[in-house]
């Protein structure tokens, strides 16, 4: 499939506008969840495994957007609820 968008002038006069409109999907799509990681390594096209991808995405610094501390803070509620010495995942009362 090939998708064409009109970009600002400025944008246009960087070395390689199209390579940074991809990495800017994979930055944000991956991290927001909109994209998997397999999406997000296919669309940039380089054939990365799933570590090198993690390093690109520390590379842009977009690495910690993907684990927030809100997200930590959920899991540990949710961690906290469930009976994890029976397996079970009813609430604990």
């Amino acid at each position: 499939m090939r998708v064409t968008i009109d970009l600002a002038e400025d944008f246009v006069r960087r070395a390689d506008p199209a390579r940074e409109a991809l990495e800017a999907l994979a930055i944000q799509g991956y991290p927001s969840g909109a994209l998997s990681s397999y999406q997000a390594r296919t669309l940039l096209g380089l054939g990365l495994t799933r570590f090198e991808f993690d390093g690109f995405l520390k590379d842009h610094q977009a690495w910690e957007h993907a684990y927030s501390q809100e997200d930590l803070e959920r899991d540990r509620e949710t961690l906290s609820l469930l009976d994890l010495g029976t397996g079970s995942r009813t609430p604990a009362r």
